[in-house]
């Protein structure tokens, strides 16, 4: 059976209520399997995954991009990420039993269909381009929708491959054909945005740097992010992108905190990182567990299904449970433990911070759907959405916070008289610094979470909602004292006043939200 992946960009990254009405659509119009979706309030930007037969994936695409159209307005959006229309940019990628000249033909036949129905532009790109410089994304979507909506009346070079010469609310879509890629961002212990454009300059193709790949610099919560397609991942593995990363920081005195991936990834990108890190030269696929019970159970088909779509909240809450956790609980427990430095304190810390996460996540979705509290119905996808995001950025916290004392161990471990001894210390402890600051920040935007859900949450869960708030306290608190012995270090007096500030305020409004919480649990549970 053929099989077509599809991975759709749309321009909303901040309304549960619209990214679930277009999921919706993609589901209810062809029997596809959704295999993931994910947004980003900063990109402000939606990125979905599915799989189908040809036609499945056609109508389905068809559908996201008409929900889009109405919901979505692109003079009123804003957002890091570049577009260009309410459906940003729809490839087909050839999967199974399918080649890309079939992919191809999708892409053209949606493109009319989009531009003669919706009278909306549409550009074909990759191997859908009908001339050379459409093939690249990035030549299309020059000056964004605001700089395209002039120049598409007048400049031929800007005219579209089908639909009107003139932009609505809806802008242009960009549809074409292309192999996988792997969406990777990289995130640095900087905001200093500047930083993570000269990387993204660096390392991207079109500005001298690796072949297949396409690189941004942005400030994303607060960090630099250098955000990155790797186009071509056999020839240019994410290994290389990410070593290649890590020495162009280095020059700037940054570090990498960690990574993510938007989407989904080819299992062979991982196994060619794995077999680089760990320097497996000799190892062979077929030496993978999993690989090897699946090949002895023989080939597996897959199933194509009109799947439920659970709500937005939930399904974000799934994709982020799905997610391996920095290392399972047991054996995180055995090295904290072992009388080593590290993970010490501060991981502590930001697994509680994950862990009030999640009790936040609990109460809003045994709230939802809840003739009782309908209500409150809104505000419980919304924490349960954002308690999702959290609690992944406060596992990611746990093995940031170690490797953050690692570099400030590695710093005092230099030669005293090398000339650049000084400044790897103060970079590490500012680092040291921020991490458990941020450790603190994300915690107080869980019990600010807790506050709304134990107000207005199922009263059957108040106590868990209390927990949780005990739980992201604990976090601020343990997370502050790492904070504190970091700054006796550092001798930039202006940061340390600016961190410690922070700080103050945090463990304020923590101590304050707390007993707030309390004494609503108390109050609705019937304790008082």
């Amino acid at each position: 059976m053929s099989i077509v992946e599809c991975v759709p960009n749309f321009s909303e990254g901040r309304r549960p209520e619209v990214i679930k009405a277009i999921i919706q659509a993609i589901t209810s119009a062809a029997p596809i399997t959704l295999l993931d979706h994910s947004s980003d309030p900063d990109h402000n930007r939606t990125v979905v995954t599915f799989v189908g037969s040809p036609d499945a994936v056609e109508k389905a695409a068809f559908a996201g991009i008409e929900t889009a159209a109405r919901l979505i307005d692109l003079n009123q959006h804003k957002g890091e990420h570049p577009r260009i229309g309410a459906t940003d940019v729809v490839p087909f990628i050839p999967l199974r039993d399918t080649t890309m000249e079939t992919c191809v033909a999708i892409a053209k036949r949606l493109g009319a269909k989009v531009a003669s129905d919706l009278n909306i532009p549409v550009y074909l790109y990759e191997s859908a381009a009908t001339r050379p410089d459409r093939e690249n994304l990035e030549n299309i979507r020059r000056g964004q929708f605001e700089g395209l909506r002039e120049a598409i009346k007048t400049d031929p070079e800007r005219a579209p491959d089908f639909g009107p010469r003139a932009l609505g609310s809806a802008g242009a879509t960009v549809i074409g054909a292309r192999p996988p890629l792997i969406a990777y961002n990289i995130y640095l212990n900087t905001d200093n945005v500047e930083i993570a454009k000269q990387i993204a300059k660096a390392v991207r193709h079109s500005s001298g740097g690796l072949r297949f790949v396409k690189a941004l610099g942005l400030l994303v919560e607060g960090k630099a992010q250098v955000s990155m397609n790797l186009t071509y991942y056999e020839r240019t593995p994410i290994h290389r992108v990410t070593e290649m990363v890590r020495r162009e920081a280095e020059r700037f005195g940054a570090q990498i905190t960690y990574t993510e991936l938007v989407g989904l990834i080819p299992d062979d990108a991982l196994i060619d990182a794995a077999r680089w890190y760990l320097q497996l030269d000799a190892f062979e696929k077929n030496q993978l567990l999993d690989r090897r019970l699946q090949s002895a159970a023989g080939p597996s088909k897959m199933t194509l299904v009109e799947p439920p779509i659970p709500d937005d909240a939930t399904r974000l809450a799934q994709a982020v449970s799905a997610a391996p956790a920095p290392q399972s609980m047991s054996a995180f427990i055995g090295e904290v433990a072992a009388g080593t430095p590290a993970p010490g304190g501060g991981s502590v810390s930001a697994l509680a911070g994950a862990l009030a996460g999640a009790l936040a996540e609990m109460v809003a979705r045994l709230t939802m759907g809840k003739k009782k509290y309908e209500s409150a119905e809104v505000e419980m996808h919304q924490i349960a959405a954002s308690a999702a995001n959290l609690r992944s950025a406060l596992l990611a916290a746990v093995d940031r916070d170690a490797q953050a004392y690692g570099a400030v161990m590695n710093a005092y471990k230099m030669d005293k008289m090398h000339p650049s001894r000084e400044a790897a210390v103060q970079t590490a402890l500012r680092g040291a610094a921020e991490v458990p600051l941020e450790v603190m920040r994300l915690s107080l935007e869980v019990m600010r979470l807790i506050r709304v859900a134990a107000d207005r949450g199922n009263a059957n869960a108040v106590i868990d909602a209390s927990v949780g708030a005990h739980m992201a306290h604990a976090a601020v608190e343990g997370a502050a004292l790492n904070v504190r012995v970091n700054l006796h270090g550092l001798r930039d007096q202006t940061a340390v006043e600016a961190l410690r500030t922070n700080m103050s305020a945090i463990l304020h409004d923590a101590r304050a939200l707390l007993a707030q919480i309390v004494s609503i649990a108390e109050t609705r549970s019937g304790l008082t």
